[in-house]
């Protein structure tokens, strides 16, 4: 069945894409957490944890960005069955993997917020990679175009 040339997508793609932008909605509410920083925010931070705060290198900070961002916009993509979900998507996945390539090899973030994070960590990437061959799979169906 077509619509304006597409074809339509089962109910799961509007399911997946849906949850997929509220969970980059999250990341973008995290973001701004952390950008928007305030003194008080610092002081309710341990000395270790406001060092590594104050210590990320302001590629993290961008690569943070470029991540929630992309995702956010690209997640809306689909929700509008636009294709340009696809390379949105794939810039934000490259901003994660950047981000995770700071966090797991050249800082000690593990080591202040602790083990459990790494789980999390590697969940933001698996996440970022199912979206993007998700975007895929629905523009090689033609759900977006």
């Amino acid at each position: 069945m077509t619509n304006n040339g597409k074809v339509k997508p089962p109910l799961w793609f509007w399911i997946v894409s849906a949850v997929a932008f509220v969970w980059n909605a999250l990341g973008v509410n995290a973001y701004l957490i952390d950008a928007y920083m305030s003194i008080e925010g610092l002081e309710k931070m341990s000395q270790v944890e406001r060092l590594l705060f104050e210590s990320q290198p302001a590629w993290v900070t961008a690569a943070f960005a470029i991540a929630v961002w992309g995702g956010a916009l690209g997640c809306l993509a689909l929700l509008l069955r636009k294709k340009w979900a696809r390379p949105l998507l794939l810039v934000s996945l490259i901003g994660v993997l950047a981000q995770m390539t700071h966090a797991f090899f050249k800082s000690n973030t593990f080591e202040v917020v602790g083990n459990d994070q790494m789980g999390m960590s590697i969940m933001i990437v698996i996440v970022g990679v199912a979206l993007v061959l998700f975007a895929r799979m629905s523009q090689n169906k033609g759900w977006i175009s």
